[in-house]
């Protein structure tokens, strides 16, 4: 049994004395890296022009999960190992340095390699969050504490495109980043107590200490050296890049294998599922949320802060319908909630798909994600609260990490097939290279939908 399934405080609730301090500061650090991710979508068009990066437009998203990926192993490893509080110390380092040497980048080199030490940070500390909520919350809580990681990924949102564009029309797009890296002082003071709190090593102090898969750590970093290549395609010859492409396609089909659950690519029921369906809709997502802003820019002449429109409305759909599954519970089964969040994400990137074919009014584009963000709140949690649910204790770190990395993963991809699309089809001048943009994340949400059923195996309760 783990500590958080012998805690008696389950009735306290999550934001009860006993829990606010660490449910505040954990929502926090969610919220810190989904504002970092909000702010970059909504000041890259300016960052690229002003460092001379356009060319690199997609690697500055790519990088970061590519990094992410070697992140999340190692974190999974780490946590299975030695517990949650060195992962989760450790890794915030990795962002906060990150964020540093972005916010001070002078060149788009150096911006890169810091968005590769964010990445590094942010996938590591995402698995030890949820390892963590393992450790200190009882399974009655879970899905609460999940549906607030939920919110705090898109309550950034509601303000975090405007604050960004505002921020970097008046005193720089570096300010968004150093000020991001300054608010994650006291947010990490807030966890720090109940970090120390907890016992290093397995739940089970008498079982044999998890050793170090340097075979999955070694399988990651090729997974992301191939993202990384995949992402470098417009700087390289057409000859170069038809070899480029196999190669890392290759390396990257066997280097994931070993990092998620036997069955995820022939979609075997329950959390093999569970985990692919986290990178499919989060493929399909970042498709639109990357691109949108920048057709808005590129094609309607709206302003840096104007572009985050979208993002806005998105996260407070994703927060309402977050806090909406979260107080259903068990009057919606989780298949229903799971594929109703697909059809809605297909419905917002068809939208996308449209705007820009035939250079709809923004508004068709702006309702579409609006119903998009409800459709990923509505099940995301759902993905964190039933692997943890169906996995054993020495199985949470490896789980978890698998959610993240299928996610950085296909998100990954999905960035490295609009990039190609978008140098090849005529850049940001022409319509159809948005609309091929659009076009891969409504292929990925159209799988999902496919294996969606899946999620849960047959004869599972309702709950």
């Amino acid at each position: 049994m783990s500590t958080a399934a012998a805690d008696t405080r389950a009735g306290s609730g999550v934001l009860g004395r006993g829990y606010l301090l660490t449910t505040i500061g954990m929502c926090a650090l969610i919220a810190i890296a989904a504002f970092e991710s909000l702010a970059v979508t909504t000041v890259m068009p300016t960052v690229s022009r002003e460092l001379d990066g356009r060319s690199l437009y997609s690697l500055a998203f790519a990088a970061p999960l590519a990094s992410s990926l070697v992140g999340m192993v190692i974190a999974g490893n780490w946590a299975d190992r030695s517990g949650p509080r060195i992962v989760v110390v450790v890794t915030m380092v990795f962002f906060g340095a990150g964020l540093l040497v972005v916010g001070t980048a002078p060149s788009m080199t150096v911006f890169l390699l810091g968005r590769l030490l964010q990445g590094l940070g942010s996938g590591g500390v995402i698995v030890g969050l949820y390892v963590m909520v393992s450790r200190v919350y009882p399974p009655a809580l879970h899905p609460s504490v999940f549906a607030g990681f939920a919110a705090a990924w898109v309550i950034p949102g509601l303000v975090g495109p405007v604050v960004a564009g505002r921020v970097t029309e008046t005193v720089g797009w570096h300010w968004v980043f150093l000020g991001a890296l300054i608010a994650c002082v006291p947010i990490l003071a807030m966890v720090a107590p109940s970090l120390a709190k907890l016992r290093p090593g397995p739940v089970d102090q008498d079982a044999p200490r998890v050793p170090w898969d340097l075979g999955r750590i070694a399988w990651s970093v090729g997974a992301a050296a191939a993202v990384v290549a995949l992402n470098l395609l417009s700087e390289l010859s057409p000859g170069v890049s038809a070899v480029v492409i196999v190669a890392a396609v290759v390396l990257l089909a066997f280097a994931l294998r070993p990092l998620v659950p036997r069955g995820t690519f022939r979609a075997a029921s329950g959390v093999p599922t569970l985990v692919l369906l986290r990178g499919l809709v989060s493929g399909a997502f970042t498709a639109g949320d990357v691109y949108i802003p920048f057709l808005f820019t590129a094609q309607y002449g709206f302003s840096p802060a104007a572009s985050g429109v979208t993002l806005t409305l998105g996260a407070v759909s994703w927060a309402l319908a977050s806090w909406i599954q979260g107080r259903l519970g068990g009057r919606v089964s989780q298949l229903a909630g799971i594929r109703a969040g697909v059809v809605m994400v297909l419905v917002g990137v068809l939208a996308a798909v449209a705007t820009a074919l035939f250079h709809l009014h923004p508004a068709v584009i702006i309702v579409g994600w609006t119903i998009t963000g409800f459709g990923m709140g509505f099940m995301y949690p759902r993905f964190s609260v039933l692997t943890l649910r169906w996995s054993d204790d020495d199985e949470r770190g490896f789980n978890s990490s698998a959610l993240t990395i299928s996610e950085a993963a296909s998100n990954a991809v999905v960035l490295a097939l609009t990039g190609i699309a978008l140098g090849v089809l005529g850049g940001a001048a022409s319509s159809g290279s948005f609309v091929a943009c659009f076009a891969v994340g409504a292929a990925a949400a159209l799988v999902a939908l496919v294996v969606s059923r899946r999620a849960v195996p047959r004869g599972t309760a309702r709950a």
